[in-house]
């Protein structure tokens, strides 16, 4: 070879060396910003999916605790040597008290050790109350839930379990063309019970509707998921029930009242007899009515032993009492037994009585003077009936309230309402309630999204 062509042949090598070594530095330096963009994009994504978990999680925490103000902090979320992803929560006031603005700040590091964020993310989501329930309910149960069988059925009042709810045979809430509001809270764990008793129930369904069992409600029930046989409209899925507390009573109202034995003249109402207790007035005993005896009920009642009626036995409801509902405790083991046919009447101004019973299993350690009830001792006292409707008693416009124990219904015509631990209805009670219990509330407050959007700061 001549070196007239080793001297072109050198020049051009080098040059194609040039522009080889150029494209691969071109190339890499795509390859790195190509990197860096998704790198870059990936930190980016992960930011915007904590915030939207961390957005559907400070909802789900304020429908569960009304007091919830948001984390605290950063909760994390991602964690990986490569990266970290964290989420921090604030609840707002905003406008009205039916308004929040929960305002959530996510972010991004890489690698996870690092405490300067990569990408920071905030974003603002107004939510708005919606309040759902009518009020004061009819039917009241607490942990020991509610039992309906035997063709009974609950019309014309609200229903909120602290339990369970199991229905068989032909049983029924509401009706095709009056619907009413069904609450459960599902609080009755652990089974067995323990000193913790009762909790809220993380597992399992709080609800079983059993043959041709019919519920014609909006239910909220805490972790049920099976809708079937609920209708108009039926079961909302993914709300809870907050647990509620029975109606309270301060015992000490009966004090100072006039004792008397059951013996006595002024108690004492034999079969076919009549007799007028005065007002605020203390039985120390069992008292038991003879069949078709007539008494009068003139203001609050203490009956310390258990309290039964006689066969087609009637109890008035003075009219000098007018709107008052006069109360009727009763501390024995057996509580208040209505017999066959017997009648709590109103007065002429509709008003019934207020039947309450505070025995507690010798457990408890209380009894009756039990002020607040849990554990084994709440667990034992709550399936003992203490209050016994049955064989067609009537008592229009009074309230039933059992406040450790169980009360049952059956073969009855009208009641006002019913509160217990646990309530069982049966044998063809076809319940239309004409009263609420005292200081209940079905009401259920849901909190919503309304507006979303990114903040930039």
């Amino acid at each position: 070879m001549s070196k007239a062509n080793n001297g072109f042949i050198m020049p051009v090598l080098l040059i194609t060396i040039f522009f080889v070594m150029l494209m691969i530095t071109i190339a890499s330096s795509f390859a790195v910003t190509s990197y860096r963009l998704a790198a870059r994009e990936s930190y980016r994504v992960n930011a915007q999916l904590t915030a939207d978990a961390g957005l559907d999680a400070g909802i789900n925490d304020f429908n569960i605790d009304p007091s919830w103000t948001g984390t605290g902090g950063e909760i994390t979320l991602l964690n990986t040597a490569a990266m970290k992803t964290t989420y921090q929560s604030t609840l707002i006031d905003g406008a009205t008290s039916n308004d929040k603005i929960l305002s959530v700040t996510a972010r991004t590091y890489a690698p996870s050790t690092t405490t300067t964020p990569k990408v920071t993310r905030k974003y603002e989501l107004d939510l708005k109350a919606i309040t759902t329930g009518n009020g004061v309910s009819s039917v009241v149960s607490g942990v020991g839930g509610l039992v309906l069988n035997g063709n009974a059925k609950i019309t014309g009042g609200d229903v909120v379990v602290n339990g369970k709810i199991t229905m068989d045979n032909n049983s029924q809430i509401g009706t095709q063309t009056n619907s009413v509001n069904v609450r459960v809270a599902h609080k009755s764990c652990p089974q067995p019970a323990d000193a913790t008793f009762p909790k809220v129930c993380t597992t399992g369904q709080p609800m079983t509707l059993g043959i041709n069992a019919r519920i014609y409600a909006e239910v909220h029930a805490t972790n049920q998921t099976n809708g079937s046989g609920m209708s108009n409209p039926g079961l909302i899925l993914g709300q809870t029930a907050p647990p509620i507390s029975l109606p309270e009573y301060d015992r000490s109202q009966h004090n100072g009242a006039t004792e008397y034995a059951p013996s006595s003249s002024t108690v004492r109402c034999p079969s076919n007899g009549s007799v007028t207790w005065p007002a605020n007035i203390k039985i120390t005993g069992d008292v038991e009515l003879g069949g078709k005896c007539d008494l009068t009920i003139n203001g609050k009642v203490w009956i310390t032993g258990s309290f039964t009626t006689g066969i087609n036995s009637t109890i008035h409801i003075s009219n000098t009492l007018g709107t008052t509902r006069p109360v009727i405790m009763v501390d024995g083991a057996t509580g208040f037994l209505a017999a066959n046919n017997s009648v709590i009447l109103p007065n002429s101004s509709g008003t019934g009585a207020e039947v309450r019973t505070f025995w507690s299993h010798i457990s408890s350690g209380c009894s009756p003077n039990c002020s607040n009830l849990t554990g084994v001792g709440l667990a034992n006292s709550q399936n003992v009936p203490t209050l016994d409707l049955s064989n067609n008693g009537n008592a229009e416009n009074s309230v039933f309230i059992a406040q450790w124990s169980r009360v049952i219904v059956a073969n009855n015509g009208a009641l006002g309402a019913v509160a217990g631990q646990s309530i069982e209805l049966g044998n063809n009670a076809v319940i239309n309630f004409t009263a609420s219990v005292p200081g209940s509330d079905n009401l259920v407050t849901t909190w919503v999204k309304r507006g979303y959007m990114r903040v930039y700061n």
